[in-house]
């Protein structure tokens, strides 16, 4: 056995009880031990340090030379564990290190900005990294440690994170309004057969997130190109004959018809998450409190 594995913090605060008051009866006291354990606990420092520490005087103790220098290490060890005990602050303006966010692109247009805004303007040292979302490796990375946030919907979020709700959101349906279809007010089973344009964001494919609600009416919807993200698909609208369901925050200031339709489809929320292990990180706390929450 290592002297290390001997030692503990019990005897080291004894040992700086006893450099204080000389006495052992007095540390004892001090300690809430009998005289007997604070003898017992210096006979064994006295074993791992190979001196005697301490030599008996009229009315107490009197330290020997190597007792009196090895005090002022056993302070400063103290002083570090009463340190990684204690609660500290946290102060924004003077954290540094890197922070990691993965988000939808929609997240990315509309729920970043002002989040990135308010990390800069309070926290100027943090550094950012925005990912792509990637659903099928998102556990992975933020099991890992690699992300620290995710933002997206409901849907591509495990069960067991800790989530909070930011807003609610809809779908609309848009088109160019220099297609004949923004002059329109078409049926739902139109609306269906129309050249339909889809975001794809996690999957490359031709299914959207609001074909379920389509087939509700026993209606499939024609899609005839699948984007990688909802930024791209405005600029496709303009160039083709062509609607999109959108969500609505998503097109806020683009030249874009909004359709009216009998039905619309359902809303659904947007929120964050973030792995538990991140539960009680003071960082981690402070920037969801910086997040919009309607």
């Amino acid at each position: 056995m290592s002297k290390l594995d001997r030692l503990d913090i019990k005897q080291l605060r004894i040992f700086q009880a006893l450099i204080r008051e000389q006495n052992a009866s007095k540390a004892a006291n001090q300690l809430g031990l009998t005289q007997q354990a604070v003898s017992e606990h210096l006979k064994k420092l006295r074993d791992v340090f190979n001196d005697r520490l301490f030599l008996r005087k009229t009315n107490g103790f009197v330290p020997t030379p190597f007792a009196e220098e090895l005090s002022q290490g056993v302070d400063k060890l103290l002083d570090d564990f009463k340190a990684l005990l204690s609660p500290t602050t946290f102060d924004p303006k003077t954290i540094s290190g890197t922070f990691v966010i993965v988000a939808t692109d929609y997240a990315q247009q509309v729920v970043l900005p002002a989040l990135i805004s308010k990390l800069r303007q309070q926290s100027p040292n943090l550094k950012l990294i925005v990912r792509d979302f990637e659903i099928d490796k998102l556990h992975q990375l933020m099991e890992s440690g690699k992300v620290n946030l995710a933002i997206a919907f409901p849907d591509y979020i495990p069960d067991s994170y800790p989530i909070v709700k930011l807003f609610e959101e809809h779908h609309v349906c848009v088109a160019s309004p220099n297609s004949p279809i923004a002059q329109t007010t078409p049926s739902l089973a139109e609306v269906a057969s129309y050249p339909s344009i889809i975001a794809s964001p996690s999957r490359p494919n031709f299914k959207g997130s609001i074909d379920d609600w389509f087939k509700q009416f026993g209606l499939k919807r024609n899609i005839v190109v699948s984007a990688p993200c909802f930024s791209i698909v405005p600029m496709y609208l303009e160039t083709t004959d062509s609607i999109a369901f959108l969500p609505s925050r998503a097109i806020n200031g683009l030249d874009l018809v909004e359709l009216t339709l009998k039905h619309s489809p359902d809303k659904f929320d947007v929120i964050a998450a973030w792995h538990p292990r991140y539960n009680e990180d003071a960082l981690q706390k402070w920037v969801i409190s910086m997040l919009e929450v309607e």
